[in-house]
């Protein structure tokens, strides 16, 4: 069965949706993401002589500041006090990647997955933005949620893939 879009009204105009009458629980996210770069940009990061300085610390800083800025960027959210940002980062050597996962946390009546989304893909741009001059190439994709917990649907986890 299809879920309606929560983000229009019976007009089909877009909308805020109202979650004043749910209930503030624990509300958790996890998102992540893959940048593949050349084998010459991923030894850059590792070593930390990539042009622009430290690459994975600086994106990392992009990321908990892109999910607090979340409400700003995406038209319909809402404004969340997050009450935790947590990134971390995988270099991985065979498919010359870096994989980023962000967990978002909050108490309250809205869930966190756009913030978790939206630090992956900004820590998945800085990385980019600091190493272009070397690897133009770059591709980032399998952003995603992985699992978010809390709310009235309850737990939920991506398929494995």
């Amino acid at each position: 069965m299809t879920q309606p879009l929560t983000h229009f009204d019976a007009q089909g105009q877009a909308h805020m949706v109202d979650v004043a009458a749910k209930p503030d629980t624990h509300r958790i996210a996890r998102a992540g993401g893959t940048i593949r770069m050349q084998p010459a940009t991923l030894a850059l990061i590792a070593q930390g002589s990539a042009k622009k300085g430290d690459v994975i610390g600086i994106a990392r800083i992009a990321a908990i500041q892109a999910a607090k800025r979340t409400a700003e960027l995406i038209p319909l959210c809402h404004p969340l006090p997050l009450t935790r940002v947590a990134v971390e980062f995988r270099l991985d050597d065979a498919a010359s990647a870096v994989h980023v996962e962000v967990q978002a946390e909050t108490v309250g009546r809205t869930g966190v997955e756009m913030e978790a989304l939206t630090a992956v893909q900004v820590a998945l741009l800085t990385i980019y933005d600091m190493c272009k001059a070397a690897d133009r190439g770059m591709v980032m994709d399998d952003v995603r949620l992985l699992e978010k917990q809390g709310g009235k649907s309850g737990h939920w986890v991506a398929d494995a893939g």
